[in-house]
This record gives C-alpha cells, sequence and structure tokens, in this order.
C-alpha cells in the first residue's frame, strides 16, 4: 500500500473518530445570532470547508504568457517560442 493511500485512510478514520466523539450541543454565536447546533455537524463542516480551500489553493495555476505566443502571417495559425536554455543550465541539469 502506498504512503498516500495509508495518509488519507489514517486521516479520515481519526476524523471519523473525533466527529463521533463530539455529538452533543453547543452554543454557537454567530454575530448576534446564538443557536444551538451540534458539535458533529459543526465540526464537519468545518473540516468540508478546510479540504474545498485546500484545493482552491493547491490547485496548479495555468500558466499564461502572452509573450511566448506568435502568429504566423502566412498561415495563420498560432506557434508558441518556447524558451531556450542556456549553456549553464545545461551543463546544471545534467
Amino acid at each position: 500500500m502506498k504512503f498516500k493511500t495509508f495518509f488519507i485512510i489514517a486521516v479520515t478514520a481519526i476524523i471519523t473518530i473525533i466527529l463521533m466523539q463530539n455529538q452533543d450541543e453547543v452554543l454557537f454565536k454567530v454575530l448576534w445570532k446564538e443557536m444551538y447546533v451540534s458539535k458533529l455537524i459543526m465540526m464537519l463542516t468545518l473540516t468540508f470547508a478546510g479540504f474545498l480551500i485546500g484545493l482552491i489553493i493547491g490547485r496548479p495555476k495555468k500558466n499564461i504568457d502572452n509573450d511566448t505566443a506568435t502568429e504566423d502571417t502566412n498561415s495563420g495559425q498560432i506557434t508558441e517560442n518556447k524558451p531556450t536554455l542556456s549553456d549553464e543550465d545545461k551543463d546544471y541539469i545534467n
């Protein structure tokens, strides 16, 4: 089993155990409103919100660079001008 799979299973089990142990209702205040909410629902909501925020922030960004694309006037096709590595960079990689 890969480490990532084991880690996800372990975190899911820990979160489930913590949520099941906190089912009692507590007073929850939002600005001027007071309400009784189950700890289970609040913790589940915050866990889900944290997961979504992590997905949004952690996703790879699209690299849009207008300087790397040029249009060929003869054929009308857009070609990319990929930057080449310097000799020093090539030596470093190898």
